[in-house]
């Protein structure tokens, strides 16, 4: 062994794994809870699916928990998730259980790639390839290219189906408003913008919110809320969870009937 066999090692690894996700049945843009809840129910499904992370590390907001404190809120309901995840809970009271932001994390990692989800971290989303006013894909680029505003052309990736789940700022949404000029599939035809916290509220309408908003193109998670219009909702992530998974439901049932991009 020397360093050049590790430094094959690894390109031969990684080279293999993104040649292998040129074409896809769903990308993911964002490693949050939501889109990680998302490719680990339709790589169970038996989907093809990858998640990009413009960021070092998967998680998005939840390894920080509320204010740098590393715990998290759940609901109730969200108890039957966790419980297959395998993440340890304690009750708060009758409907609320909190978790440690840094298992939860670590557990929705791993059970979403040994399901078969690849994640790429670094990699930023840039554009969005469409056909005939349908979404099939995105155009991405080293994370480090944009931070560094260096013009390099970036290279794109095929899918079936996208879904943004970059969090507050609805990211992919906002490409499609402005740089193919087409309009939401929202009340406003437009990404709304979050308002002010309102835990309860917030929680309610994110699974309300999580739907196609564009031909082939889905919103989950903190994105449904933003692109909506609905609140914040602080530390509390069951919805998140249950966004995730009604994603992967409504994509998994257009994937059997045969939805796809040409």
């Amino acid at each position: 062994m020397d360093e050049i066999d590790i430094s094959r090692a690894i390109i031969e690894d990684f080279t293999k794994n993104f040649i292998d996700s040129l074409f896809l049945d769903v990308a993911i843009v964002g490693a949050g809870p939501s889109g990680l809840m998302c490719g680990y129910k339709l790589a169970q499904s038996g989907h093809k699916v990858a998640v990009f992370e413009r960021h070092l590390r998967a998680g998005g907001g939840m390894p920080g928990g509320g204010m740098m404190f590393n715990s998290i809120v759940i609901q109730k309901e969200v108890l039957r998730i966790f419980d297959e995840l395998g993440i340890a809970v304690r009750k708060f009271n009758d409907n609320l259980y909190v978790a440690s932001s840094i298992e939860t994390v670590s557990a929705l990692c791993y059970r979403a790639m040994k399901s078969g989800v690849k994640i790429f971290n670094l990699m930023s989303v840039e554009d969005v390839v469409i056909r005939e006013n349908v979404i099939c894909g995105i155009v991405i680029n080293w994370s480090s290219v944009m931070w560094s505003k260096l013009h390099v052309d970036p290279l794109s990736i095929k899918s079936n189906f996208v879904v943004d789940a970059t969090g507050h700022d609805a990211e992919i949404c906002r490409i499609v408003e402005r740089k193919i000029g087409q309009k939401l599939q929202t009340p406003t035809q437009t990404v709304a913008g979050e308002k002010s916290m309102w835990a309860e509220k917030g929680e309610n309408q994110i699974i309300e919110n999580t739907k196609e908003v564009y031909p082939g193109l889905f919103v989950c998670g903190m994105a449904a809320n933003a692109v909506f219009g609905s609140p914040r909702m602080g530390a509390v992530f069951g919805g998140m969870f249950l966004s995730g998974e009604k994603a992967a439901e409504m994509i998994d049932k257009k994937l059997k009937q045969g939805g796809k991009c040409d």
